[in-house]
């Protein structure tokens, strides 16, 4: 047995699995077996013998001859609270939102060091360079993480500033004092504002949403072209679906 079957196999199934399933991004939705092996790190016969079970399984789909992510698990997705009860509670008002400005709508929660975008409504006109739901964002550079990170701990702050900063635009924040300066303006203006720091050309407006203990709990954000995207004009109606989104979800039973 080779030093890589060996990996391989000291692995348990459902460790396997993970492995498999985090080989599937934004950038990467299908996945031949060469670039699934490639990308998880897994043995060529391992990946495959596993891949096959999360076939049976409906974790993955294989429709020609690439990989991708099952139905199974959007189904499953769906069961979570983060997914059901905040996506239930935040629904109406994002679609309020997005009637009022026209512009991309995105509801995100802090995961790790990184925001997971939870929901998303858009135009007639989506605009690609724009990361799809259930992807993670930079929380440091973007409007959704910003608005999120103002109101968290400390220990939340200083787990994005120690997982690095690297920049993505000429605009990006890129030291933790320019973090924290931004951090500490938020809350008195109740608005992120995060002008083409992820993306040139982009920029977004976001609000916090607090659960019924007045802890964050996720934020709201409208994105859209630099030119269109004002924080006088956008930023009342996004603090308004934040407010009102915090009310609805606080109000859903214990969990």
């Amino acid at each position: 047995m080779s030093p890589a079957e060996r990996d391989g196999s000291s692995l348990g199934g459902l460790d396997r699995a993970a492995a498999i399933l985090g080989a599937f991004d934004e950038q990467h939705r299908e996945l031949s077996l060469a670039a699934l092996v490639a990308r998880c790190g897994l043995p060529r016969s391992t990946t495959h013998r596993t891949a096959d079970k999360m076939l049976k399984l409906g974790w993955l789909d294989k429709p020609a001859d690439r990989y991708r992510v099952g139905n199974r698990i959007f189904e499953l997705s769906g069961l979570a609270p983060v997914r059901h009860q905040l996506r239930e509670a935040a629904l109406p008002y994002l679609q309020d939102l997005h009637h009022a400005t026209r512009m991309t709508v995105q509801l995100g929660v802090l995961s790790g060091t990184q925001v997971l975008l939870v929901e998303k409504i858009t135009g007639h006109r989506p605009m690609p360079m724009l990361s799809q739901v259930g992807a993670l964002l930079p929380a440091y550079c973007s409007a959704l993480g910003l608005a999120i990170l103002a109101y968290s701990d400390e220990d939340a702050v200083r787990a994005v500033v120690e997982a690095g900063m690297p920049r993505r635009t000429p605009r990006t924040m890129t030291t933790a004092t320019a973090l924290r300066r931004e951090l500490a303006a938020i809350p008195d203006r109740g608005l992120a504002v995060e002008r083409e720091e992820g993306n040139i050309g982009i920029s977004c407006v976001a609000a916090p949403i607090f659960g019924p203990l007045g802890a964050v709990v996720a934020a709201v954000s409208v994105t859209g072209p630099t030119a269109l995207v004002r924080a006088d004009r956008a930023g009342p109606a996004v603090r308004l679906a934040a407010a009102a989104t915090s009310r609805a979800y606080s109000s859903f039973p214990s969990r």
